[in-house]
């Protein structure tokens, strides 16, 4: 079935019967079915749902063409000369974010390849003139322009550090954003496209006659991206379901404006011209979107810009809701600004179609009134008889329902493995109650001229998101209420004919669920992202090494995997080595939590202070060098019912599991004693023994399953809450954890409970773990 949706003949068809009946079901909302005689708030309210609906297919089929168009433009990377890499001003904003998030970033950039590095100028930007920031810079050996008495924002500050700076070309980091080694090297090269082109399998040197002179890069936009989940993935326990919610518009809606020249710069990770900063006389001031202005009037001066799908650098999305809405409030409001600044409409520098792709970056912020309308029209009719469309059951059926059908079908053609029609509402719902005014007041001239900073700390409570769950609530409630009402005394036929009400109404309370979910929350327990990675790590311990494969890392610690368990000391620090093909780190780090997965035993190690600066910086890049582990497609098989029953259970089993930092071995193995004593050994971790079924109590016990090999046991005494289970302390665990006998030993037991029958022997030494 997924195939034949992204089949090109069926998304045609469908489109084409989609625009048909849209056509003629617009038409017969306009011309029959307002509520003329409804009285002025049914017929305000019926204009504005009307309105709503011939916005929404118009942006639906907008998508549908740039699509289609994104399809025929080639964004193959040059293979330039090392000697074209020009010199490079690589410069990171900051205002008052911690210094910590800083040398992460910084670091990261000093890592960066370059055919010669000596032509990559690092500065950090730094309009909060603190001390601190400036002994960073020294410290990590990069350029630090220092800013006081800042009128300008961000665009003041970027400002600064271009009248300082002189290379051909810039690069913008936030604060936060992590760049990957390889960013320049995949971004620097689209800048000579004017003077290469790719013919018979190889990049090759244009010829004089065929540069076209007014071929310039403007800029080149990489995607943004983040290393931990935002917050539609978190608070709606969806980080393995669904991608960063920001991938929709970076890593397609912006690609594919690749086709009209109408790229968004969106203020980090990017590479622009300095000469196309010059023309335009440096970043814009009078906006709180400097970015997207920035972008605007690149383009309008004759630049082209392209966007691209591999993420060069990620960072933190916000972690709170407040945080989140000031970032998007700031967002709508510089949109609008910059649309009014630039008079985009009338701007002669881009083509038709790049303002239409600009003019919709505008309408995108209604979708939020949009949606609001979309929720209030059936709760007025079916909670306060206020009929907002005039028409009957039948009339409905048979104009919409053939519109609705292809409508849907074409959507779903059209949606992506990063976002489908039911998120995209979602989204909105959440997020509409608190765009609606602020997009209203902008665009009637009452403006936002502070620059809000997007507060990304990760240590925000709990409790401080619940006044922004009052509308969701309210919304939900009047839904609920609405449908009780509706159908409340309804049998038979007449139930069959308040189908479509109910329908709209189910819908909405749908949204509303997750919006309230979200709005609830979830207790982040980790105070660093964890990636997937795999790594080699070796440890010795007692004159035997360990070689392992890590399973995931952070900046905290790591986890490991060996195939056998192995006593490791959980109350003291030990030193390991952790090497990849580009860094090496030693880290001092204590065993905090030992389990089981299948047939593997996982170690999590928590790193304790004291790395030197080199190793600290080394393995800063193991950690975040790399893809993030987050999902990059929507898994299609979860359904809305799985997502609101998953939220409940999630939220009403605080079950933790306890943490041992001994590995627990299952053996359930029947021993007899040297006095006697026979029972049941439950399981072992070196340094206990949980028996069972013993045939009479005894304070100390010795076992020799094998020659050479002593288990001393004594009776700890203490109160089990199973009756007939005693636990023994290994008295000589010490030996046993250093014997290879003893290792030998254990991996038969385990072995033999995991098989149901005795190993093999093997004539072979068994090689250490």
């Amino acid at each position: 079935m997924g195939k034949l949706f992204q089949n090109k003949k069926f998304q045609n068809t469908m489109f084409f019967f989609a625009t048909l009946t849209s056509v003629i079901y617009l038409i017969w909302r306009a011309v029959f079915t307002l509520p003329l005689k409804e009285g002025i708030i049914a017929l305000i309210f019926g204009i504005m749902l009307l309105v709503s609906e011939i916005t929404s297919a118009l942006g639906t089929y907008e998508l549908y063409y740039r699509k289609n168009r994104s399809n025929k433009v080639d964004l193959s990377l040059p293979e330039i000369p090392h000697s074209w890499y020009p010199d490079i001003d690589v410069l990171v904003a900051t205002h008052n974010e911690p210094v910590e998030l800083l040398f992460k970033t910084v670091n990261a950039l000093t890592y960066m390849d370059y055919p010669d590095k000596s032509k990559v100028h690092i500065y950090i930007a730094d309009d909060g003139n603190r001390p601190a920031m400036a002994q960073l810079a020294q410290q990590l050996g990069v350029g630090y322009f220092a800013l006081a008495n800042n009128k300008e924002a961000k665009s003041g500050n970027l400002n600064n550090a271009l009248r300082q700076t002189k290379s051909p070309l810039v690069a913008t980091f936030d604060a936060d954003m992590i760049a990957r080694k390889e960013f320049l090297m995949q971004t620097v090269p689209y800048f000579f496209l004017p003077r290469v082109q790719h013919k018979d399998g190889k990049w090759i040197l244009r010829k004089q006659e065929e540069v076209d002179p007014n071929y310039k890069i403007g800029f080149i936009q990489t995607p943004q991206s983040f290393y931990n989940p935002d917050l539609f993935q978190f608070n709606l326990y969806s980080e393995q379901n669904i991608p960063n919610e920001q991938d929709f518009f970076s890593r397609e809606i912006n690609v594919m404006r690749n086709s009209t020249n109408a790229v968004a710069y969106t203020g980090s990770n990017t590479v622009i011209a300095r000469q196309a900063l010059d023309e335009i006389g440096g970043f814009p001031t009078d906006t709180i979107t400097e970015d997207f202005e920035t972008g605007i009037k690149i383009q309008s001066k004759g630049y082209t810009a392209y966007s691209t799908v591999q993420p060069l650098a990620s960072g933190l999305a916000p972690t709170s809701i407040k945080s989140m809405v000031t970032q998007r409030v700031r967002w709508a409001r510089g949109v609008i600004q910059s649309i009014r600044n630039t008079k985009l409409i009338s701007n002669k520098g881009l083509s038709v179609s790049a303002r239409i792709s600009y003019l919709l970056s505008y309408s995108y912020w209604w979708s939020f009134g949009r949606r609001l309308v979309f929720t209030f029209a059936p709760i007025m009719f079916a909670l306060f008889d206020l009929q907002v469309v005039n028409t009957t059951f039948w009339g409905i059926m048979a104009i919409w329902g053939p519109q609705y059908i292809f409508y849907t079908l074409a959507v779903r053609s059209l949606s992506s493995d990063t976002r489908n029609q039911r998120w995209n509402q979602i989204i909105d719902t959440i997020l509409a109650p608190f765009m609606v005014i602020p997009v209203f007041l902008e665009t009637i001239g009452i403006k936002q001229l502070k620059f809000k900073i997007t507060d990304k700390s990760q240590s925000k409570p709990q409790n401080s998101n619940l006044v922004y769950i009052i509308p969701q609530l309210v919304m939900l409630g009047m839904s609920i209420a609405g449908l009780i009402r509706y159908l409340g005394g309804k049998y038979g036929v007449a139930l069959f004919y308040s189908s479509f009400i109910a329908f709209w109404l189910i819908l909405n309370i749908t949204n509303l669920l997750y919006a309230v979910y979200f709005m609830m929350g979830r207790k982040a327990y980790r105070s660093s992202e964890r990636f997937a990675a795999e790594i080699p790590v070796t440890l010795n311990y007692c004159g035997k090494t360990f070689s392992a494969v890590t399973k995931n890392i952070s900046e905290g610690g790591f986890l490991f995997e060996l195939e056998h368990p192995a006593y490791l000391p959980d109350d003291a620090p030990l030193e390991f080595t952790l090497k990849s093909e580009k860094y090496s780190a030693t880290v001092q780090g204590k065993i905090v939590y030992i389990n089981s997965a299948g047939n593997k035993w996982l170690y999590h190690v928590q790193l304790v202070p004291g790395m030197t600066e080199h190793d600290t910086r080394e393995y800063l890049q193991l950690v975040y060098d790399r893809q993030h582990s987050l999902p990059k497609s929507m898994n299609i098989w979860v359904t809305a019912f799985d997502d609101l029953v998953n939220n409940a259970s999630q939220r009403l089993d605080q079950k933790h599991s306890e943490m041992r930092a001994l590995p627990r071995i299952q053996l359930n193995r029947f021993v007899r004693f040297e006095e006697g004593v026979s029972g049941t050994m439950i399981d072992f971790n070196f340094k206990f023994v949980l028996m069972r079924g013993l045939s009479e109590s005894a304070d100390t016990l010795t076992l020799v399953p094998r020659a050479g090999i002593r288990i001393e046991l004594e009776n700890t005494k203490k109160a089990m809450a199973t009756p007939g289970v005693i636990l023994y302390r290994v008295v000589n665990w010490e030996q046993l954890a250093s014997s290879k006998a003893f290792q030998t030993l254990l991996e038969d037991w385990i072995f033999e409970y995991q098989n149901g029958t005795a190993k093999p022997r093997s004539k072979k030494k068994r090689a250490a773990l």
